[in-house]
């Protein structure tokens, strides 16, 4: 196809309620014709996190809504829609599934075809959509379920360089937000509350940057600042806003420095294979954090590389990405039939072995 057609894309991988409706060629440009999200912070705010169940059935309730909204917002009907992009996995399963099925139905209703596409993957290609980055590049995906650093080779190849072992550290976030006493979601609140407070006050870890490789790792830095606070509880009876500040400000940091050192490493494995744009990508919900956003920004500067971070509504869980990977990836593959599978878990690079760990997402690959 050389002409231009519509996607209709479908997410809902965790915790957003997703369709968009993308345009373009097959394996060129596209633009972003329409993109819903609806969020689901509400529902799992009691719980300090997201929970699986509540997050399948909020899925069940709002994914038709959302391609209908998505359709009125692109002035499209369905029978203008050329065919189906869904994300088949990584995922938490319950929310996996009920896109598949909606997506599944749509397919037998319509005879359009459809495409299940591999969350990550579109993550790795939106800097394609946004930006227009040319291959190879490489993605830090650094979010609440994922941390992976990739080398997009072209739109179905991705060689992983490293990823955690343990947290994401959008999970860390979380998880250290509630352990000071903020609330969730735990990166705004905790990059908030830094803002006033001391980095150098807690001599937190910096994890793995005594062993070579681009692996990281986040459970033990989330150790370390719950022994910290538990050491100021024990002097003094409790934390005040300023603990509180300092812990969040010492945290953020340790994270921004490891991701900046791991980048780097990255960056020079990258090197060697003499691109002729040079592009470090970032996407993923922790990627808004301006202090990290900072730190990877002068590691490239140093080693002259481009940086490029999608506008934030498309750089967290989107369907528009999802679409967009679909189209990208047409001219590699087939249509999938109705036996495609919801995965919970889903490597992009095949040829390295399986990351340890699992959070959110379940494991890291």
């Amino acid at each position: 196809m050389a002409h231009d057609i519509n996607i209709l894309g479908i997410e809902s991988s965790c915790d957003d309620t997703a369709a968009a409706v993308v345009r373009g060629v097959p394996g060129g440009a596209a633009t972003v014709v329409s993109s819903v999200v609806v969020g689901q912070t509400e529902l799992h705010a009691a719980f300090g996190g997201v929970v699986p169940e509540i997050a399948a059935r909020a899925h069940v309730e709002k994914l038709d809504v959302s391609v209908k909204q998505a359709l009125t917002d692109a002035n499209l009907e369905l029978s203008q829609i050329d065919a189906i992009g869904v994300t088949a996995g990584p995922g938490l399963i319950g929310g996996v599934v009920s896109g598949v099925m909606l997506a599944k139905g749509l397919s037998a209703a319509t005879g359009l075809p459809l495409y299940g596409v591999n969350h990550l993957a579109g993550h790795a290609l939106t800097p394609r959509l946004t930006d227009n980055v040319a291959f190879p590049y490489v993605m830090l995906l650094v979010s609440g379920g994922h941390c992976q650093f990739l080398i997009v080779e072209d739109a179905s190849t991705f060689r992983r360089l490293g990823g955690t072992i343990d947290d994401a550290p959008g999970e860390a976030f979380d998880k250290v937000a509630r352990l000071i006493g903020l609330p969730q979601p735990g990166g705004p609140a905790i990059e908030t509350c830094a803002k006033v407070g001391n980095p150098r006050r807690f001599a937190l870890p910096r994890p793995l940057l005594d062993r070579p490789g681009c692996d990281l790792s986040f459970s033990g830095l989330k150790t370390a600042t719950l022994r910290a606070r538990d050491g100021v509880i024990a002097q003094q009876g409790g934390l005040t806003g300023t603990d509180q500040s300092d812990l969040a400000a010492s945290f953020q940091v340790a994270v921004a420095d490891v991701l900046a050192e791991k980048s780097r490493r990255a960056l020079i494995s990258y090197l060697e294979l003499n691109p002729a744009r040079p592009t470090l990508c970032v996407a993923g919900g922790v990627a808004a954090n301006a202090s990290i956003r900072s730190a990877l920004e002068t590691v490239c500067t140093q080693l002259s590389v481009q940086f490029v971070a999608p506008p934030l509504r498309l750089c967290t869980d989107n369907a528009a990405m999802i679409a967009y990977a679909a189209l990208a990836q047409m001219p590699d593959r087939d249509a999938d039939g109705f036996d495609l599978s919801a995965r919970p878990r889903w490597p992009l690079d095949k040829s390295s072995p399986a990351m340890l760990g699992s959070g959110k997402k379940g494991a890291k690959a």
